[in-house]
């Protein structure tokens, strides 16, 4: 099983491919649209800015690539800024469209007393949908997060763990074949790890 991790030029893509690795799967760095449709899993990494993000993505043809991945079979997980993308908006330094993959935008963090932005360290996460595959045979705990903006999601549905920061916070999203994680889970110690190990189990057509 190979697991495409997206090259769009914003991401993490050592410490993911590392850690898919050390899952026990094949990890391809690769922005090639041919390899990432017929992996097993895909996962879009991202660390930066949301318009310069979805700029990259357009501009190498790979937000195409991402949204047929989706309408398929194959999982796909969105770390991080790569989770944000998935939504329909973004209001990070302007107004952007996402990948609408999933309904819902992004927002910065509102002033709040005690409240840092961004929002940086560990937090638990608290389980809205147990029963989802990502979170299958999981216990609560804590993950590692570090961001200025954060997911309003469109359908209540599609929400499947928050944590709080003055409010609840959307953590993990899932609708079908397609995940989102705003933390890092390469770097979420042990839950983090079990958490991109649940998502490397899903089946898709190509696995």
């Amino acid at each position: 099983m190979t697991v495409a991790i997206v090259d769009y030029g914003m991401g993490n893509l050592h410490s993911v491919s590392k850690a898919v690795e050390r899952l026990g799967y094949e990890s391809l760095v690769t922005g090639d649209a041919g390899e990432i449709l017929a992996a097993s899993s895909v996962i879009l990494p991202g660390v930066g800015a949301f318009g310069d993000a979805v700029e990259q993505l357009r501009s190498s043809g790979l937000d195409l690539v991402v949204k047929e991945a989706a309408a398929g079979e194959q999982p796909v997980l969105g770390i991080c800024l790569g989770m944000q993308l998935l939504f329909s908006s973004s209001v990070e330094h302007g107004e952007h469209e996402g990948l609408d993959i999933l309904p819902g935008s992004v927002v910065r963090f509102a002033p709040r007393d005690g409240y840092k932005v961004p929002h940086m360290g560990w937090n638990k996460l608290s389980f809205r949908q147990p029963q989802s595959p990502l979170l299958e045979g999981l216990e609560e705990g804590h993950v590692y997060f570090v961001h200025s903006y954060h997911a309003v999601v469109g359908q209540e549905n599609d929400l499947l763990a928050v944590t709080d920061y003055g409010h609840p916070v959307t953590a993990v999203v899932g609708r079908d074949n397609v995940f989102g994680m705003q933390f890092h889970p390469e770097k979420s110690g042990e839950l983090g790890m079990k958490l991109l190990g649940n998502f490397l189990k899903l089946k898709g057509e190509r696995a």
